[in-house]
């Protein structure tokens, strides 16, 4: 499996995710740069924060690099600052992941996050150890910036429409889960006229009330304010604050497959242009695009892939089913305050959030995981099956068959031994035995 998952690597921290390993990693971006550049360094709020970010500036300063150190910073926001004020960064941050989990994420000079190919050569040079080491008068500079994150919420004002946002003065209930939107969220919705409630917005590495993923089971306590304070909605964000979820005025979660179908449908009210999304998204993109007359665009699971497409193909919206939405007019990366600022948006419009919800078509979901030990083998044998299947087959990552009522997509993990199984239909019951078939052909294909 690579060095690099999904999005960035992570692992436990001062465990796996050690000062040596970062060092290593800041040392590899260098020499990856030629050891000539700007690089601006962040972290998310852990409390392995500090310790890590100072391992990654050493690294890179190590390259001869010069080091511009902005913070504390969402992860959008370093990708905003990185676009007009650096050649690379580096955010320390374990995004979703549990408390004592940390990780390194790379970013590209656009500000989006670093290619498939760069993080293939920058972990070629972090195994082959050949590090560049610049001169003891070359060692860089290093400087400190703590304004990235003023400038990531003005750009986001001048992205969305702030005066109609103003003008409805709505009330929001905020829950950042005391990570890096604890420093960008509020103060984007005070700026935008907001009557903001706000809980586990501290800064606090140990996050004590909940973990950073923002699961339905986790969100309670803001559900039950939503209900009783007759907010507009409420919005909670993951320890990076690249992604939001979203309660609306009923206090109901809206599921972030849904979110996803219910932004791209307002988007494409109003601009019309190729949208972008995983294999693992919902049917309800296909749905939406398809009323819209405009194309979709499927890519690899993960939000590099997503971003990368976009860019090629001009898109004018994308995102996962994860709470990770992509608007290009801002950036191309997932921003979960901009997607927050959008829903106001919509908000201001006339639209209530239970509304757009609602009119989004329905579908259900089942999902397990298989453990296996010969992720390839196992894989090349479920694609054998599907050879000259009168079924549309779609191999971009993994193998998703699409049947008349439904799909089954199978992937292997980038990051375990296992393969992933999910399903999708009309019903319940048909998607439950979509699941349980690809169990079987798993289990078969893996002997």
């Amino acid at each position: 499996m690579a060095f690099f998952g999904t999005n960035g690597v992570r692992g436990i921290a001062n465990e796996y995710i050690n000062p040596q390993l970062v060092i290593d990693v800041a040392r590899s971006v260098g020499t990856y740069m030629g050891s000539k550049g700007t690089v601006a360094i962040g972290r998310d709020t852990r409390a392995s924060g500090e310790m890590l970010k100072s391992a990654a500036i050493a690294g890179a300063l190590s390259a001869g690099l010069t080091v511009i150190d902005v913070g504390i910073v969402p992860t959008p926001s370093i990708q905003y600052y990185v676009k007009d004020h650096a050649d690379a960064g580096i955010v320390i941050t374990a995004s979703h992941n549990p408390r004592e989990y940390n990780g390194v994420k790379l970013i590209a000079e656009d500000g989006s996050e670093f290619s498939r190919e760069g993080e293939k050569e920058v972990e070629k040079i972090y195994y082959s150890r050949e590090f560049a080491a610049a001169p003891w008068e070359n060692t860089g500079d290093l400087r400190t910036d703590l304004n990235a994150n003023e400038y990531y919420i003005n750009g986001i004002m001048d992205s969305v429409d702030s005066k109609s946002i103003r003008k409805g003065k709505f009330k929001v209930v905020v829950d950042t889960g005391c990570g890096a939107g604890s420093v960008t969220l509020p103060f984007l919705l005070q700026k935008l006229g907001c009557e903001i409630i706000t809980i586990n917005s501290q800064v606090d590495g140990t996050f004590p009330w909940r973990n950073p993923e923002p699961t339905p089971d986790v969100l309670t306590e803001l559900i039950d304010i939503v209900k009783r304070t007759g907010a507009v909605m409420g919005v909670a964000q993951d320890g990076d604050a690249d992604r939001a979820v979203f309660i609306d005025e009923l206090g109901n979660f809206i599921p972030e497959d849904v979110l996803l179908a219910m932004m791209a449908k307002y988007v494409l009210e109003r601009k019309k242009g190729p949208v972008v999304t995983p294999v693992s998204s919902s049917s309800r993109m296909v749905d939406v695009t398809k009323d819209a007359g405009v194309d979709l665009a499927w890519t690899a699971v993960g939000s590099i892939n997503v971003a990368r497409k976009m860019m090629e193909i001009d898109a004018v919206f994308g995102g996962e089913g994860n709470g990770g939405l992509i608007f290009p007019e801002h950036q191309y990366c997932r921003d979960g305050a901009m997607a927050c600022a959008k829903f106001l948006e919509i908000i201001a419009s006339g639209q209530k959030l239970s509304e757009l919800a609602s009119s989004v078509p329905e579908y259900y979901n089942s999902k397990t995981k298989v453990r296996c030990d010969d992720l390839v083998g196992t894989m090349e044998r479920v694609k054998d099956v599907f050879v000259g299947s009168e079924n549309e087959v779609n191999t971009i990552d993994g193998v998703k068959v699409w049947y008349d009522d439904g799909w089954v997509l199978i992937r292997p993990s980038g990051t375990e031994p296992i393969i992933r199984i999910f399903a999708e239909s009309k019903t319940q019951e048909r998607a439950e035995s979509l699941m349980q078939e690809g169990v079987k052909l798993v289990e078969k294909c893996r002997e």
